[in-house]
């Protein structure tokens, strides 16, 4: 441990240099995220959408100029580790009083192990645990959240002041009649309860933006009952707002901020503080992924791999390769305790993946600045990651060794005698059950129940995976995604029952695809042919041939034909095609259509 003391200037330059580089960051991301409100008042979807995907590269940018600046101004990487404390200690300086010092910290991480050796990646150096308390932080303008007090007859006047308190310029198509639909069915929910002298709304300040949505969120408190609730707001035909829906539940927030989901835009001065509320909602989600789904993705990262560092202590079990079918182009390994799997971009492919490691990561990088409705799962994407070495099965070292060499390192990294290992790139997904092994349980149960009910239920799990899988490629499509490689081993099933893509490496725009039939054959050769006798260019696209690969189990294709079939006619994926190249943008919400309140005019829905 170094001295605690501060002599250096320098080191205060250098820490406040490198706070400058942090502010300017959240201020532009807040920015950003307030412009929001004003596109969704202006239906400016394509700017959201464009907004959305910008804002993401925002802190790599200012990461990558406050690298720049200390190299320039100060030759930052050359000055001794005794400087570097005390960079540290007077960047902790700094924080106090700060609204959002946990994020100044990962910043303070990210650029600091830009410039450093991997090898002082340690407490000494860097924030490996936070050293500023967020509890309590107040804003200095708007407030978190906003208290409501209504009574039993006055609830619907309650919920238009709610309104009115986003200030959002333009009008309700009917505001009374939203309100009052709200309030009936809040109502509703407490009808064989009293309400008790705390009942209160509790929302959040600002409104949270993504595509064409605007929401409402905050909790109802009655006694000590808490209820979750969410209120979308969307543009009717006519330009007018109206509330959609009433969300209600953890169960209900879950889905509006899933993993699946692209990011908010919303304006907070005190994030922490955001994260605290929302956590209040759903106890279940971790903090990280909440960080992510506020578009604070470098907060995520960093409280996740806090929260893996700490399983890591507190369990025992090793990793593995992944259960399943092995990918051609990622190895994937986990621990069978962590809720999480860990994907290595082979150093070789088969002949039939042209493709190379930048192709791949681009493909990455396109899911996670995209839209991804609710179907294709967030990674979180680490270099340098060390592991312990004697957590590792040897089997999976040997994998490695074999098929990704140039992303294994294994060494001993602080010369105590404990070897490291090392992977030099990796994704993180969320664990989910292959939709292959799902379907495959159902199988087993239908070849052999143990009683008629065993055998509805594995019935009821089959239908209901084939029609999820149809509907996370109708949802896809509506976002311009085309999934590339669509057998079901490519496709998981949450936690909640969502059926959600997760490989990445063939994805394509539907725009940038030609979706064709099969010629008909010219001559009885061609008709007995094995082979393919027709032409098919680099994104030649033909739909009927998926039936052969995915339809083999007759339950599956009674299922699939019975509700996805325009699946394998290439006129419905034209037909998209051409509305996305038309400008046309449609909703894909995160709820179902039996939650909706019924308008006229309202927005069309996939």
């Amino acid at each position: 441990m170094f001295p605690q003391r501060l002599d250096s200037p320098l080191a205060y330059d250098i820490a406040k240099a490198m706070m400058d580089g942090f502010n300017r960051h959240y201020r532009l991301f807040r920015a950003e995220s307030a412009r929001a409100k004003h596109r969704f008042e202006t239906a400016d979807w394509h700017g959201q959408q464009r907004a959305q995907r910008e804002r993401i590269e925002f802190y790599d940018l200012r990461v990558s100029e406050a690298v720049a600046r200390l190299e320039k101004e100060f030759k930052a990487g050359e000055q001794p580790m005794d400087v570097w404390h005390q960079i540290k200690l007077h960047y902790i300086g700094l924080l106090v009083d700060h609204h959002q010092p946990e994020l100044a910290e990962s910043f303070f991480n990210s650029v600091t192990t830009k410039i450093l050796h991997r090898a002082y990646f340690q407490n000494d150096f860097i924030f490996v645990r936070p050293a500023i308390s967020t509890e309590y932080i107040e804003p200095r303008g708007a407030p978190t959240y906003r208290p409501y007090y209504p009574a039993h007859d006055t609830l619907a006047d309650t919920v238009e002041q709610m309104l009115d308190d986003f200030a959002l310029l333009g009008s309700f198509a009917d505001k009374r009649r939203d309100a009052q639909r709200v309030a009936h069915v809040i109502l509703n929910r407490f009808h064989q309860v009293k309400l008790r002298a705390n009942f209160q709304l509790q929302v959040l300040s600002g409104l949270f933006f993504r595509n064409k949505g605007a929401y409402v969120v905050g909790k109802i408190m009655n006694g000590f009952v808490e209820i979750p609730f969410s209120l979308p707001i969307l543009h009717d035909s006519h330009g007018k707002f109206y509330i959609d829906a009433a969300l209600f539940g953890e169960d209900d927030l879950q889905m509006l901020f899933s993993f699946a989901r692209a990011y908010f835009m919303v304006d907070m001065e005190v994030p922490s503080a955001w994260v605290q509320f929302l956590r209040s909602l759903m106890p279940r989600k971790p903090r990280a992924e909440i960080y992510n789904a506020l578009g604070l993705a470098k907060q995520g990262k960093t409280l996740f791999y806090r929260d893996f560092l700490s399983h890591l202590n507190y369990s025992s079990d090793r990793f593995r390769i992944a259960p399943g079918i092995k990918g051609m182009v990622m190895l994937v390994f986990d621990l069978p305790s962590f809720p999480f799997v860990f994907k290595v971009i082979k150093d070789f492919y088969p002949p039939q993946k042209d493709t190379t490691r930048e192709q791949i990561k681009g493909k990455y990088m396109l899911v996670k600045q995209h839209d991804r409705v609710g179907r294709m799962a967030d990674t979180l994407e680490y270099s340098d990651v060390g592991f312990p070495l004697d957590r590792f099965e040897p089997e999976l070292i040997e994998e490695i060794r074999k098929f990704a060499p140039s992303q294994l390192e294994i060494g001993d990294r602080d010369g105590n005698g404990e070897m490291e290992l090392v992977v030099k790139h990796v994704y993180i997904e969320r664990r989910m059950i292959p939709l292959n092994i799902y379907l495959q349980e159902a199988f087993d149960t239908l070849a052999h129940p143990e009683s008629p009910a065993h055998a509805r239920r594995a019935k009821d799990q089959l239908e209901h995976a084939v029609v999820e899988y149809g509907n996370a490629i109708k949802d896809m499509v509506a976002a311009n995604i085309f999934p590339g490689d669509m057998l079901w081993k490519n496709f998981g099933v949450t936690r909640g029952g969502k059926v959600v893509f997760y490989d990445y490496d063939e994805i394509e725009y539907v725009t940038d695809c030609k979706f064709r039939k099969v010629p008909a054959p010219r001559n009885e050769e061609d008709e007995m042919s094995g082979e393919v006798w027709y032409s098919v260019g680099p994104k030649d696209v033909f739909p009927e041939t998926f039936e052969p690969f995915l339809l083999g189990n007759p339950d599956v294709r009674a299922a699939f034909m019975a509700h996805h079939a325009d699946l394998l006619d290439a006129a419905f994926w034209q037909h998209h095609k051409e509305r996305i190249q038309a400008g046309q943008m449609l909703d894909v919400f995160p709820y179902e259509e039996s939650q909706r309140f019924q308008h006229e005019g309202h927005a069309t829905h996939f």
